[in-house]
């Protein structure tokens, strides 16, 4: 019989940072085998113009040379039989609940960092074996049950946890204890230590500074003098030392947005009202998913250059209703936005948000009677599109030539947007 003690520390904590492989690629991988398994493929924007910058790609691709952050023709030039596929961030969000419920089914205490990274505290986890035995379990039950490849890093600590994993990837697992710090760490370049960015490591090479070492020797009093208090952080961090808890509280999210890069340079209003219709709707289903209210909507609009603007604005009360967000998006835009100027990427975000439970809703005098019907109305159309598909009751405005005037319209008839509206 295991003894399910072993190689727990008598004080101190055991900490996992689970992270998926190639995460989007290996996600279309694990839909899809006969079209992408073993295959160089990347996740972009733009397919269709090749002027998309790849967001991942999958390792095969890697060992052809293509790189994330690699524009779609680059990619295509080192790598002609390359596959790209648009992003599908329902698809993604699928397989993160699925391998985060996993990793909930061996602890409470389970911190998610992104889509497709999270810390586990399993400190009290015992009864399900040794760290090594869990995480073992844990990744092949991923990989069988998901289909995904995941890297794991045990540690003392979520720094080195994160450290650890990013050691051997693909499929790797990596224990990382305090007393390896200086053999596997501190030879290694200053940039190499998370939480550490360029910026901050270009400023350390200009004090002498240049590996975790030499920085975990340095004086603490010059570090605080030169970065504030991150410079104690930065020698704590250096010696592996790291205290943050694992916050096992789901958090409410500060903000919701989706953002679309175009397929080609929109100018007309209507055709860019028209998208700013989508991902409202986009924005508003995902914020009524998880009961929540948006108190601010804020627009992002990129130019063909890249430059970039964002402008927003604060309701006088909550919503989540599409057409309030739409129509404050849409407004935002007609204010900021020069008449004639192309634009390349949309996106619209709302923030302040609030649990439903706990937000007090200002009605209108003038049609507060309205209020229930059109609550009512919206979760009938919510629970159709999860039953039926998005398509189940179209996005109004979408194949319409003002999809300003045919919500306006809708509104004051009280009837919901169907298919034969279009």
């Amino acid at each position: 019989m295991t003894n399910t003690n072993e190689h727990y520390p008598a004080k101190g904590r055991v900490i996992l940072h689970l992270d998926m492989n190639a995460f989007y690629c290996s996600v279309h991988e694990a839909e899809e085998p006969d079209k992408y398994k073993n295959k160089p493929t990347a996740v972009a924007g733009s397919v269709e113009l090749r002027k998309g910058i790849i967001v991942t790609c999958s390792y095969t691709a890697r060992k052809l040379g293509v790189k994330t952050g690699m524009t779609v023709r680059e990619g295509l030039r080192r790598c002609p039989e390359l596959i790209l596929i648009q992003p599908d961030f329902h698809l993604y969000r699928k397989y993160s609940r699925g391998f985060m419920t996993l990793a909930r089914s061996y602890t409470d205490l389970v911190e998610a960092v992104s889509i497709d990274e999270c810390y586990m505290d399993i400190t009290g986890s015992k009864i399900f074996g040794t760290p090594l035995e869990i995480a073992s379990v844990l990744q092949e039950r991923i990989r069988t049950e998901w289909q995904l490849p995941s890297s794991i890093g045990i540690a003392p600590n979520k720094l080195l946890a994160k450290m650890a994993s990013d050691m051997k990837k693909p499929n790797g697992m990596t224990v990382l204890r305090l007393r390896d710090v200086p053999e596997l760490l501190w030879d290694k370049p200053c940039g190499d230590l998370f939480g550490i960015g360029k910026k901050t490591a270009d400023k350390l090479a200009r004090l002498n500074i240049r590996t975790i070492g030499q920085l975990a020797q340095t004086d603490e009093r010059l570090l605080i003098k030169q970065f504030g208090v991150v410079g104690a952080w930065m020698k704590g961090a250096a010696n592996g030392i790291d205290h943050s808890p694992v916050n096992g509280e789901r958090e409410v999210n500060k903000s919701i947005g989706h953002t679309t890069t175009l397929p080609k340079d929109f100018i007309a209003r209507e055709d860019i009202h028209r998208v700013l219709l989508n991902l409202s709707d986009q924005t508003a289903r995902r914020l009524r998913r998880q009961k929540l209210m948006a108190l601010t909507v804020q627009i992002t609009v990129r130019r063909p250059d890249m430059t970039t603007i964002t402008r927003s604005n604060t309701f006088r009360s909550p919503t989540h209703a599409m057409e309030d967000i739409f129509q404050e998006a849409c407004r935002l835009f007609d204010k900021h936005w020069p008449e004639g100027e192309p634009v390349r990427l949309l996106g619209v975000t709302l923030q302040n948000l609030s649990p439903e439970v706990d937000t007090a809703v200002q009605l209108d005098l003038f049609n507060y009677e309205e209020q229930p019907r059109k609550e009512a109305l919206t979760k009938a159309m919510d629970l159709l599109r999860d039953k039926f598909g998005e398509d189940a009751v179209l996005t109004a405005g979408m194949l319409s030539d003002d999809p300003s005037a045919l919500i306006r319209n809708k509104r004051l008839r009280g009837t919901s947007l169907q298919k034969e509206d279009f």
